[in-house]
């Protein structure tokens, strides 16, 4: 099992989210790891510490000074005792004091206290979340290697919809076992691209595409926590940057192009999972061009190929494309993959509704010369950390 013989203490601070907290213990548990539970005052009031203790099969902490702990040093005990800690749900407030490096109640101690590294999943309602002394709480502990889980976006206990949900027990489990799992790509540097680019008609109007950036987001996320060093060159999406990735944005194609030359001799492994345009406009407008006729040309010319590019530079790095098709997609990859010069291409039918462009599940025909691996529909998350372990083995063979 992944997480056998791993010792992890799980924090449990005072959110609705606390109620999830069951089922985090129960997946890390069903996975080999040891579970204890230390729980804020606060949290007591969501969920009981028997249920807890029923499920980790140990005694819930709670009070900082504890007659029945040795030398009533819980915190001390705990601290030393774990080889992760993971506090799930992390609330607003219990990220302002570990940032302060407060030692307020036995949660909040046993966190300055720990050698071990330290994951806050945080929770709260969307306005609280995007406050900027929130903001400014999150960037500082990130600054301090404290690794932040989430969090995910969607319907709050509130009512509200927005970003601020704890993440899923399943999906905070899969990240702790991937936490110790084996970093395939350790010492490695991977550039990739991620989202669409954007090509002006005139100051107010662009031509685009539907590439959300979600899978190219998910590579860049499992790429760190596979120990790589990853720099992400995106075009324009809403997402956030993941944590411990290095991110550039540009807008157009050739911005792209410039900004991944600028940056390809320093890297070993280059995904370019962008949808780049294939074309711009000849003459952008210097104005608003005016609705006056019935019928509008514009001319339009092909842009770099940024794949290609890379492909054929002379520092050339591990290359990995991507081939977004609605037919013959077997086809078009290798098609593709000779014609470029690639090591590996990823295709995806985008036709089908439920995986590609804006989804959040995806399906995969992975082609490299002299064969081929099919990675069946799933999360972008989990479609990622299967990809990316197909890069590094067949990288880590040359």
């Amino acid at each position: 099992m992944g997480l056998s013989n791993k010792k992890i203490l799980l924090g449990i601070s005072g959110g609705i989210a606390a109620y999830k907290s069951a089922d985090i213990v129960r997946r890390l548990k069903e996975r080999g790891a040891d579970v204890r539970v230390v729980m804020s005052q606060s949290a007591m009031e969501f969920i009981t510490p028997l249920t807890l203790q029923a499920l980790s099969g140990h005694p819930v902490a709670s009070d900082l000074l504890d007659p029945s702990a040795e030398a009533s040093m819980g915190h001390i005990e705990l601290a030393r005792w774990a080889d992760l800690v993971i506090v799930a749900p992390a609330t607003a407030n219990l990220i302002a004091r570990v940032n302060a490096g407060m030692a307020d109640e036995l949660i909040t101690t046993t966190c300055l206290a720990t050698d071990a590294p330290l994951v806050l999943c945080p929770a709260m309602n969307q306005v609280m979340y995007l406050n900027e002394a929130t903001q400014d709480n999150l960037a500082n502990l990130a600054r301090r290697g404290i690794s932040l889980w989430g969090p995910a976006s969607g319907s709050q206990a509130c009512g509200e919809v927005g970003p601020g949900r704890m993440l899923e027990a399943l999906e905070i489990a899969e990240r702790a076992e991937s936490f110790f799992g084996e970093k395939l790509l350790d010492g490695t540097s991977l550039l990739l691209t991620a989202g669409p680019t954007q090509e002006a008609i005139d100051p107010v109007r662009y031509i685009s595409n539907h590439s959300s950036g979600k899978m190219g987001f998910a590579l860049a996320a499992a790429a760190v926590e596979l120990g790589a060093t990853v720099t992400l060159v995106s075009g324009p999406v809403h997402l956030k940057t993941p944590q411990g990735v290095t991110r550039i944005n540009v807008e157009s194609a050739e911005q792209m192009q410039q900004a991944v030359m600028a940056e390809v001799e320093t890297h070993q492994i280059f995904i370019g999972c962008a949808a780049v345009a294939d074309y711009r406009l000849a003459k952008i407008a210097d104005s608003k061009i005016k609705k006056s006729q019935e019928q509008m040309t514009i001319e339009l010319v092909r842009n770099p190929d940024i794949l290609a590019g890379v492909a054929s530079h002379s520092a050339r790095p591990f290359t990995v494309g991507f081939a977004a098709e609605t037919n013959n997609v077997a086809q078009y990859a290798m098609d593709k993959l000779q014609r470029k010069n690639l090591d590996m291409i990823a295709a995806n039918d985008v036709s089908v509704a439920s995986q590609g462009f804006n989804a959040d599940h995806n399906a995969l025909s992975v082609f490299w010369q002299g064969g081929h691996q099919e990675l069946a529909t799933a999360p972008k998350t989990e479609i990622a950390k299967q990809l990316l372990t197909l890069i590094a083995e067949k990288y880590n063979q040359q």
